[in-house]
């Protein structure tokens, strides 16, 4: 049995905690708000991001994170990405030392570019051989339900990722390991901004070759960044690319897709923000990601129109009808 802190209790961050849980491990959830905190210890549910799924008794929850990250041997980082930075500042002092660091974000932070293994590196001194990073197609809800599903676990350092893989396989859920983080991360944040653009396409009307175009040219997108950045291509034909791209487009589950397609029925990014407790990433990391892209000379065509929608500069429409009467190219 391992002591588990998990940092944050949004929906992704509770349902991960019933997967390690189910392992049968202790695990000290945390929340920023005690009366969240309170409802889950005393109803044994989280009643605003997984109302009605029970949660085990070795879940606790607490809103200080010195208590929540206690004598822990593992830390799951599951806040906003662009957060990252701001609350990893304020808890590096309570990691142990050996502690290993294991993110289940998806994004890329504004204005370093940087993917959240290197910012928890950055922050807390750790090495390589601490930091570890789960992605895959793992929507919450059916996670929580104990739907069965895959993932990947990707360290540089083989035996710690296949000390995490080991730490959360279950009768339902399956990890695997690999070596390529960057190709893991990357993969991860660009299905978010692929995915707003298949919801605005859904949201518009447009049927299922629109939105299988989307799908695959992101996926080509999402290979040339990652190969430029020195991932290994083979990666994003996996469950840390291809399966969480396809998950991602293509689910009513998905935040992304359907804050995408909130915005192809004529609601602004203000509004969509402002009707959900839920962080759609792709809206925060399209920028980002866009500055990154440029850096590595690669052309995002998709990624650069829906950081311009973001930026109110092209309607859902226009974006899409601008992709499509781009130059005509050889598909490789």
């Amino acid at each position: 049995m391992t002591q588990v802190a998990v940092m944050g209790a949004g929906s992704w961050g509770t349902a991960f905690s019933l997967v390690l849980a189910d392992a049968g491990h202790e695990v000290r959830l945390w929340g920023r708000r005690p009366d969240l905190c309170h409802a889950i210890n005393g109803t044994r549910e989280n009643p605003d991001y997984l109302p009605g799924v029970l949660l085990p008794g070795n879940i606790t929850a607490d809103a200080d994170p010195a208590q929540a990250l206690a004598d822990a041997d593992v830390v799951v980082l599951a806040v906003p990405s662009q957060l990252l930075r701001a609350n990893l500042t304020g808890w590096a002092d309570l990691v142990e030392s050996e502690a290993v660091l294991l993110s289940l974000m998806k994004g890329v932070e504004a204005g370093t570019t940087k993917r959240m293994s290197e910012v928890i590196g950055e922050v807390t001194g750790a090495g390589p051989d601490r930091i570890a990073v789960l992605t895959g197609p793992n929507l919450a809800k059916e996670i929580a339900d104990r739907q069965p599903a895959a993932s990947v676990v990707a360290s540089a350092d083989p035996e710690v990722a296949l000390r995490v893989q080991r730490l959360c396989h279950t009768a339902t859920f399956r990890p695997y390991t690999n070596t390529d983080v960057v190709g893991c991360e990357l993969g991860g944040v660009t299905k978010n901004v692929i995915a707003l653009a298949v919801g605005m396409a859904s949201g518009l009307g447009f049927g299922d070759n629109a939105k299988a175009s989307v799908i695959t040219r992101g996926l080509a997108e999402t290979g040339r960044l990652a190969e430029a950045a020195g991932a290994d291509a083979m990666t994003l034909a996996g469950l840390a690319g291809l399966g969480d791209l396809v998950a991602t487009c293509t689910s009513p589950l998905s935040r992304n897709r359907t804050f995408g397609e909130r915005l192809g029925k004529g609601m602004s990014v203000a509004e969509v923000v402002a009707s959900t407790r839920q962080v759609a990433e792709g809206v925060t990391s399209c920028a980002p990601l866009g500055e990154l892209a440029a850096r590595h000379g690669v052309e995002m065509p998709i990624v650069e129109h829906v950081g311009s929608l973001v930026r109110g500069e092209l309607s859902p429409e226009q974006m899409l009808r601008s992709l499509i009467s781009r130059a005509t190219k050889p598909e490789r």
